[in-house]
């Protein structure tokens, strides 16, 4: 590795790019997907280890993640570690902390990108298990790979810059200098719905700011977590920085988030685990030396505004993409059409005529647009807000389920009244739920009219509705004429508003801010 390391600077001195997307139409790639899924499907199946400073440790306590596509095949069997292996771990990247913590920047960040050449070269396998574990599409799963390369690359490229001299305004007989530097040990607790990407970016900016990890991945998206600590130990990551517990999160999740040795919390998921962890890491334990610091990605209830000068046609196709790609599991989804009245009855008609002609069954198969939803919690919530839809609007496309798997069809209702719960509340799946608006001022005040600020987009020509959308429009992410879904890392940094979160920006030069602690230096000559 020392020639990696030695490279760091070279490599960060050429410009981010984002990493292109497979082109699946070329017979090169389709075979080479095709390969690695049967490679990934002969190891379906096995038994992982937690793995606290390093070592492996197994359990007669187990639980397995399954194919939600078909809930019988068992992806992995892992431990459901206890409370007391949560401490374990943390004491583990406590004592790690130590060493890794005076690690120079150059080469915390050789370790990034070491990592994303190897998520290069295993980018198909890596896609597989996302198809496997989570229900991913082929495309889908192949963005998200691509997201986490980037990650990678762009936190390695931050710490770089962070680590350099900062701008601080000169004074006369003194020699001044203000340094990041690192908070300690974290708990990041990723999301199940990008197992790979977020995950990845959430932990790679925690350790590569010069802090400690326990990483507790989403019980319902191990596997995932797993193939990323085997690529860090490959690229030669000591021991004991990054630390892997899998389990409940009402056991583990609480010791780690209550523990006087976490210095911070970096979270992403539901409203109401989010708002729980604010609770509690709010409070100071006996021991505890600093105020937690909580970074929070939580849920959206996100819209797209469409108004009489778009262009009606790219509006319903991307008001589709939006509601149903991977299955309307996204923070991000469109889960809401506000559509002013002149357009109203031929974007609804499109919106409809596009999502019938979606594919939905086996994701391993290169056609199929949809899968199933992540487990069978999921599929009830998802179905019972259905039920309730029928009363709160017209249900015009959907409504059923499929099986044996967590199959939810595309469903849409329509002439929905913004006070609705369909059109309050965030369903996580694929469910569109469509309002009329009197005009564009009306249009934009059910677009806030949430306690949720994350992304929003907005169809039209007119200019001064795009003026007024970008002062008035309450959303971290704010799109023109284009999906809402899909940011990219250092184009879109990411994170929304209200109970959407902290607005982390995550995949933006802030980030990394979050992590690490300003240390203002001044010496009299």
């Amino acid at each position: 590795m020392t020639t990696v390391f030695e490279n760091a600077t070279t490599h960060a001195q050429k410009s981010f790019v984002n990493e292109p997307f497979t082109d699946f139409s070329q017979e090169s790639n389709r075979r080479a997907q095709e390969a690695a899924l049967e490679q990934v499907k002969n190891e379906l199946g096995r038994t992982y280890p937690l793995i606290i400073g390093g070592k492996e440790i197994y359990s007669e306590q187990t639980f397995n993640s399954v194919n939600p596509g078909q809930p019988d095949q068992v992806v992995g069997t892992f431990v459901a570690a206890t409370r007391e292996q949560a401490e374990e771990a943390i004491q583990a990247a406590t004592a790690s902390f130590e060493s890794w913590k005076r690690v120079p920047a150059v080469e915390r960040a050789g370790y990034l990108f070491a990592a994303a050449d190897l998520m290069r070269q295993r980018r198909f396998l890596i896609n597989a298990w996302m198809v496997y574990e989570v229900g991913k599409s082929w495309v889908e799963a192949d963005v998200e790979a691509a997201e986490a390369i980037d990650f990678l690359e762009f936190y390695g490229r931050e710490v770089l810059r962070l680590a350099d001299k900062q701008p601080i305004t000169p004074f006369p007989g003194e020699e001044n200098e203000l340094v990041y530097i690192p908070l300690g040990v974290g708990a990041v607790i990723p999301p199940w719905n990008f197992p790979c990407a977020i995950m990845a970016g959430m932990t790679s900016a925690g350790f590569v700011s010069g802090n400690t990890i326990v990483l507790k991945p989403a019980s319902t998206a191990p596997a995932i977590a797993y193939q990323f600590m085997q690529i860090l130990k490959e690229v030669g990551l000591p021991a004991g920085v990054v630390n892997f517990l899998t389990g409940s999160g009402s056991t583990i999740g609480d010791a780690l988030v209550d523990s006087p040795k976490i210095r911070f919390i970096s979270f992403t998921g539901s409203r109401e685990v989010g708002t729980r962890i604010y609770e509690r890491a709010s409070k100071v334990h006996p021991g505890q030396l600093w105020l937690k610091r909580s970074v929070l990605e939580m849920g959206g209830k996100d819209a797209i505004l469409v108004d009489e000068s778009a262009d009606i046609e790219d509006a319903a196709t991307n008001i589709v993409s939006s509601a149903f790609g991977f299955q309307g599991q996204k923070c991000s989804a469109g889960s809401r059409a506000i559509i002013v009245e002149a357009v109203y009855d031929d974007i609804l008609q499109r919106v409809v005529e596009k999502a019938k002609k979606l594919t939905m069954g086996d994701v391993t198969q290169q056609g199929t647009y949809m899968g199933a939803v992540v487990d069978a919690n999921a599929k009830k919530k998802i179905l019972e807000y259905i039920e309730i839809g029928k009363n709160e609007g017209k249900l015009v496309l959907g409504g059923g389920e499929q099986g044996p798997g967590y199959f939810v069809e595309p469903t849409v209702f329509a002439d929905v009244d913004p006070q609705a719960r369909i059109a309050r509340e965030e369903i996580f799946g694929p469910v569109l739920a469509v309002m009329k608006a009197k005009d564009f001022d009306h249009a934009l005040a059910i677009a806030n009219n949430t306690e949720y600020g994350l992304t929003g987009s907005l169809y039209s020509t007119n200019r001064e509705h795009i003026a007024r959308a970008k002062e008035e429009y309450h959303v971290g992410n704010l799109y023109f004429n284009r999906k809402c879904t899909g940011a990219l890392v250092g184009v879109h940094p990411f994170g929304g508003f209200n109970m959407s979160g902290t607005d982390s920006k995550a995949g933006g030069r802030d980030y990394l801010l979050l992590f690490t602690q300003a240390k203002a230096i001044s010496e009299k000559k």
